[in-house]
């Protein structure tokens, strides 16, 4: 059959790619008037919705190459959510099932998008250690061990995480800035990401910086800084980004900086990229370009030329970072401003009294 331009053989040919958009109002404050020019690298354009559309099908075609994924074969891995998205957007076409552990603080619409591609999803108890036997890493181990034809896709230690951002992501951020890039900001929930594109772009460039967006409660900025752990680890709200223990994938010796952000920033934040930038992306979105203008703000000291990478969409935290009970009920908005918001749900009586139309 002849192929036509603009037609793909299957979804996953659609992966990577991604735009870079200009931010032009949240990032106002961080300017100064030097004008640094902010850019995010958007990756919910990817199929599944997430940059870990990318590790999903690298992990399975490196496996399956390797004779360690087989047909009928079964994938086990232990996830925030988004890496499952990725593995199963694949999984769906190249016809594996899947089994994916998640702490329960994961969001109710991940949940449901895993089983609506054919996952079976395990929820294990938040607030355990790496190591304790109910931890979804532990867990996922062991149901992988149970299993035959079973790949453990193993996204934190597993080379080809931190690989496809080396030979895609990186060279993606180059072409499209025209190898003009001062600053790369991103998060590490498995460190692939950030050290994947911070090993490409710093061979490209030495004096680029590379930056990590890390929440209150995370060890990595103690590792980095003490090569310790000073402060025990703590819980925080935003998912997907900061860590308890040290992934194999998260090379710390090819980062500059680690800059902290709390889940309120964050929070604040994702509600205002939607309503100032027409930007729906989650929470780790908005920390990680939180720390991008924070590191703007304390650290440079002529304009310069940031990319922010944006993970997923905010249509996964419509429960959480966009419901205000929620938010209320984590301490993350108040009733007063609650009462004062605009983009709230009303009956057309209401409506019509308060616009005098009764």
């Amino acid at each position: 059959m002849n192929k036509s331009p603009g037609i793909y053989d299957n979804i996953l040919q659609t992966i990577g790619n991604t735009p870079l958009i200009r931010l032009n109002k949240v990032t106002q404050k961080a300017d100064q008037g030097l004008k640094h020019e902010f850019l995010a690298k958007i990756e919910y354009f990817n199929p599944a919705g997430s940059v870990k559309d990318r590790i999903g099908l690298a992990m399975i075609e490196a496996a399956e190459k390797r004779g360690e994924l087989k047909p009928g074969g079964t994938i086990v891995e232990a996830t925030a959510g988004n890496t499952g998205l990725g593995l199963a957007l694949a999984a769906a076409v190249k016809g594996y099932k899947c089994i994916f552990v998640l702490p329960e603080k994961m969001s109710e619409e991940k949940r449901a998008m895993l089983r609506a591609y054919g996952a079976r999803v395990v929820m294990t108890p938040m607030g355990v250690e790496p190591d304790d036997p109910r931890s979804h890493y532990s867990v996922a181990k062991k149901i992988a061990q149970s299993l035959d034809n079973c790949f453990y896709a193993n996204q934190f230690h597993n080379p080809d995480n931190f690989d496809v951002h080396y030979h895609v992501t990186g060279p993606e951020i180059w072409e499209q800035t025209g190898g003009n890039i001062d600053v790369f900001v991103a998060g590490v929930g498995t460190g692939g990401t950030l050290s994947g594109v911070a090993k490409f772009l710093k061979e490209k460039n030495p004096n680029i910086k590379v930056i990590c967006a890390d929440p209150y409660g995370s060890i990595l900025a103690d590792l980095f800084y003490h090569g310790k752990i000073v402060e025990p680890p703590g819980s925080w709200k935003v998912e997907g980004v900061g860590e308890d223990m040290l992934p194999e994938n998260c090379h710390l010796k090819l980062y500059d900086d680690f800059v902290k952000v709390n889940d309120q920033d964050s929070f604040d934040l994702t509600r205002r990229l939607i309503t100032e930038e027409g930007l729906c992306v989650g929470p780790s979105s908005a920390l990680i370009l939180k720390a991008a203008m924070t590191y703007a703000e304390k650290s440079l000291q002529k304009p310069s030329r940031i990319v922010v990478l944006m993970p997923d969409s905010g249509r996964a935290y419509m429960s959480k970072a966009f419901n205000d009970k929620w938010l209320v009920d984590n301490g993350l908005l108040s009733e007063e401003a609650l009462q004062k918001a605009f983009n709230v749900e009303v009956k057309a009586a209401d409506e019509m009294k308060r616009l005098n139309l009764l």
